[in-house]
């Protein structure tokens, strides 16, 4: 009898054994998934940023004479830092204009703003559109000729507003950064929402009961509650920023027109890796080292803004 006991034991430990190394298989095809389309892309450009190419072919080991170029051979470094110089402004526009006013908004529907609920739902429904679908309707609204927006100026007596939107240099980066922010504000403002959402009550109520006027409540208790809901929302900002192609390329193509006046990093890769606009042999070698380059930025400043951010979060 006893030993029948523990045969039994034995047997359902196994299973208990087998079941716990099983679960470790499910993530398996996520790992598989994501080691082919992540992973293996990182290291295939970090080898590739090594090599000199002529066309597809790849030829001698060159180490990082790709990369010097990319800093200090013309045009390539030229093109670099323009485009370097416009992803930044794409970043220090969006923080803001887009995040400043989610914040704002996200507040206003907070306090129970009329009509909030319609406000919050229309905000967000760009968000539901490909960005390329978001990049041509816009572009159909600037157009200089017969689109909308020059269109309704013309209606109000506005003329000498009207403009190329797109064809001006000095007006085109502008433009897409603001649809870019119309077009991510909603998304920014339901973050905002939540963190507002998140704050205790109770300490709202005492602070109400102290004598705490509105203002200063939202600087001194809320302002600092909301610290991870905008650490969030400025670590996914600087990502988007200096990931920015898709609505850059719908809008402007991939030559960054008009006269690279819309330049990204990202659209600048594409052109180098994939446009051979430069005709040169080794356009392959410098795309794949600029993404390396742009790959360790990102990361690196990253994790600097995310240290400064929680920083910031435990001195408050």
């Amino acid at each position: 009898m006893e030993l029948e006991i523990n045969k039994n034991l034995n047997r359902n430990k196994q299973k208990r054994n087998w079941k716990r190394w099983a679960i470790h298989l499910f993530p398996i095809p996520a790992l598989f998934v994501y080691g082919l389309f992540i992973v293996y892309p990182l290291l295939a450009a970090l080898s590739y940023s090594f090599f000199d190419w002529n066309g597809m072919i790849r030829g001698d080991f060159v180490g990082f004479a790709n990369f010097v170029d990319l800093f200090t051979l013309e045009p390539f470094s030229g093109y670099f830092w323009n485009a370097f110089g416009h992803n930044i402004i794409y970043f220090v526009v969006q923080l803001v204009f887009q995040n400043a006013i989610a914040f704002f908004l996200a507040y206003l529907i907070y306090k129970k703003l009329k009509f909030g609920e319609f406000f919050k739902i229309a905000l967000f429904l760009p968000r539901l559109l490909s960005v390329i679908v978001v990049g041509f309707l816009w572009k159909l609204i600037l157009n200089p000729n017969f689109g909308a927006l020059n269109v309704i100026l013309g209606k109000f007596g506005l003329e000498n507003l009207q403009k190329a939107w797109l064809g001006d240099p000095d007006t085109a980066l502008m433009t897409i950064i603001l649809v870019n922010c119309w077009f991510g504000i909603g998304f920014m403002l339901l973050i905002f929402l939540a963190g507002f959402q998140a704050i205790p009550k109770e300490l709202l109520e005492a602070a109400t009961l102290d004598g705490a006027k509105e203002f200063k409540m939202l600087k001194t208790i809320m302002l600092p509650l909301m610290i991870p809901s905008i650490m969030i929302t400025t670590v996914l900002t600087f990502i988007q920023s200096f990931e920015a192609f898709e609505l850059v390329y719908a809008m402007q193509g991939s030559q960054g027109e008009p006269y690279h006046s819309t330049d990204t990093l990202a659209v600048y890769f594409y052109r180098l890796a994939f446009g051979g606009s430069t005709g040169d042999s080794t356009a392959i070698g410098l795309g794949s080292a600029l993404a390396v380059v742009l790959f360790i930025f990102i990361s690196t400043f990253t994790a600097l803004l995310l240290k400064f951010m929680q920083k910031k979060e435990v001195e408050m």
